[in-house]
């Protein structure tokens, strides 16, 4: 039986440079109101070790941990019908208003999916990948995407370049 569910709202702010970009989050996740909130899920160690950082166990933690790198979060569905956690399973979705979020935010200028079926979703609901946005579709960090760590870790270096400011970027 498919289960009507809600995404969370974005993780953003004004110094925020790199939108990344999910599908809905997972059962567990909900259950916990976190993004990425099942154990087994690699995205918080590989943001960590983009950032530089420890984990931290806190979830406030962990979402300042992005926003101190420049980096925002958000889901392309904001509802979807989905029987378990699998993207295969999403239907009847409706996206976020990424749009929106873009405007409110122009310091974001990458976006960044976490794994094909959001890139899928977002072509579905907004047309090509944004090419402004130079998006960059990574590896999934769920599980259910078996894949070592190692290898899904070295597909999200690319970011790196990314999240340093601008006026950095620049220089010599």
């Amino acid at each position: 039986m498919s289960l009507k569910l809600q995404s969370f709202g974005p993780i953003a702010d004004k110094h925020s440079r790199v939108l990344v970009l999910g599908t809905m989050p997972g059962a567990m996740s909900l259950a916990k109101r976190q993004y990425y909130g099942h154990p087994r899920n690699a995205f918080w160690p590989i943001m960590a070790r983009l950032c530089d950082r420890e984990l931290p166990e806190d979830y406030a933690l962990r979402k300042a941990m992005l926003l101190d790198a420049g980096i925002a979060l958000w889901d392309v569905c904001g509802e979807c019908e989905r029987e378990g956690s699998l993207d295969s399973n999403i239907c009847h979705e409706k996206p976020n208003r990424i749009d929106e979020l873009l405007r409110s935010y122009p310091s974001i200028r990458a976006i960044a999916f976490n794994g094909q079926g959001a890139a899928r979703l977002y072509r579905k609901h907004f047309g090509p990948l944004a090419s402004e946005y130079g998006p960059l579709i990574l590896p999934s960090t769920s599980p259910a995407h078996a894949v070592a760590f190692d290898k899904k870790l070295d597909g999200w270096m690319r970011l790196r370049d990314l999240l340093v400011p601008a006026d950095e970027a620049s220089r010599p």
